[in-house]
């Protein structure tokens, strides 16, 4: 037996470390120069740029059993992460097994096997399938009426705010990274503005003077109405307080019903003057950008940070899906032996929900080389289950959300499904 897994960023890596620990065989093809996935900056595309930072904190944020640095700051810089996966297939001796600088051309399936043409021309033959390329490559561009005499870019191209000096400068978008973004505008370009389509919450990086994420954890564990009232009480009055006074639109939504805006910067060049808020974009007119409420204004740089489209296009039974029906947002339920690690997202750490979808790709597939029969049970669960892995919570109905999962009820879930093998 032999597994065939695309990509080397944490999902990748997680899962070989677990088949390798199961003594399965397994070979990794990715395009990039190293392991790391987009937190190499110096490949040719990656969505990382100059300034980004881990948005959950060191102590939450690492493999299990392989704790990132002490040394490490709070929020590592993008250069530390990537050291820090480099160290861990080190660590795990991965390395050798990596083929670099060569994409997945086409997969098919083809009786029990998957076929793999790679972009050398070789081909691959594997008994299972495991694509762990991420869920940032494709950008999601959106539909504007009208034309745009100025630059506009995705927030996949960007890298350095040098683009914005002597500009006036738009971010389209409500993600970390269209906040980000904002900032590097706010500092550097001539006039900057951040249109969002809603209001949102912004979280600070930290509360009380400790890391978010370590302070969400350091109390007693509630139930999810009430971990909303506390946290929404917290941030609109004793931490950051009414949004409007910034000039931004009050949330349509709860606190923690979307994914968490860790950045209070915006906030920060909102109340300085230095960047400025504007609703959603209604059409372009020339040198000017229109929005909802009938302002205009004249831009220079356009930067859609309008999020990605998962998207897999060496699959052909996938290309014009919209959305993959998953088991546990893993398993593919029309091929047993085809499985999509890190394609969801959540509200919390996930490298540690890596590691738990590895190991149960590696149960997995063990228990179908050595007792088939066996799986018959957890094959009808994955076939037509369909457990709830967002608790008693309801997310906003956005693309980010297709597979939106919360952290505590999804590592149960696949604890649980872990142990029935």
């Amino acid at each position: 037996m032999k597994v065939g897994i695309i990509g080397a960023g944490p999902a990748g890596l997680s899962t070989a470390v677990a088949l390798k620990a199961r003594g399965i065989a397994y070979e990794i093809v990715d395009a990039g120069r190293q392991a790391g996935g987009i937190w190499d900056i110096g490949r040719d595309e990656t969505p990382i740029y100059d300034a980004a930072h881990f948005i959950s904190s060191r102590t939450q944020s690492g493999f299990p059993g392989f704790p990132m640095p002490e040394s490490y700051p709070d929020y590592p810089r993008h250069d530390q992460v990537l050291n820090y996966i480099k160290a861990y297939a080190v660590h795990h001796g991965l390395d050798g097994d990596i083929t670099f600088d060569t994409r997945v051309e086409r997969v098919i399936a083809e009786g029990e096997r998957w076929l793999a043409t790679l972009s050398d021309g070789s081909r691959r033959s594997w008994d299972a399938l495991v694509v762990a390329t991420g869920v940032t490559w494709h950008p999601n561009q959106p539909q504007v009426p009208g034309t745009f005499d100025g630059e506009q870019m995705h927030a996949f191209y960007f890298k350095s705010p040098d683009v914005f000096r002597g500009k006036r400068v738009l971010i389209v978008g409500g993600g970390n990274s269209a906040a980000d973004i904002a900032c590097e505008a706010a500092r550097t370009a001539s006039r900057a503005f951040i249109s969002m389509r809603r209001g949102y919450y912004f979280v600070p990086k930290y509360i009380f003077g400790r890391p978010t994420d370590v302070f969400a954890h350091s109390g007693p564990s509630l139930p999810p109405w009430l971990e909303e009232k506390v946290f929404g009480f917290l941030m609109n009055h004793l931490v950051v307080g009414d949004l409007t006074t910034f000039g931004l639109p009050r949330p349509d939504h709860p606190i923690l019903r979307s994914h968490p805006i860790l950045n209070s910067q915006v906030l920060h060049y909102l109340g300085h003057g230095d960047l400025a808020y504007r609703p959603d974009v209604r059409a372009l007119a020339g040198d000017r950008v229109c929005f909802v409420d009938g302002r205009d204004e004249a831009i220079d740089l356009i930067v859609w940070a309008t999020g990605y489209q998962r998207k897999y296009p060496f699959l052909p039974d996938t290309i014009g899906t919209t959305r993959l029906d998953l088991y546990l947002e893993l398993f593919d339920r029309s091929h047993a032996t085809r499985f999509f690690p890190g394609l969801f997202e959540t509200d919390g750490a996930a490298y540690d929900l890596f590691a738990l979808q590895g190991r149960l790709i590696a149960a997995y597939m063990h228990r179908r080389a050595s007792s088939p029969g066996s799986l018959a049970a957890f094959d009808q669960e994955r076939a037509s289950a369909r457990p709830n892995l967002r608790g008693r919570r309801t997310y906003i109905d956005s693309l980010r959300h297709t597979y939106y999962v919360k952290n505590d009820v999804y590592k149960k879930a696949l604890a649980r499904a872990l142990s029935s093998l």
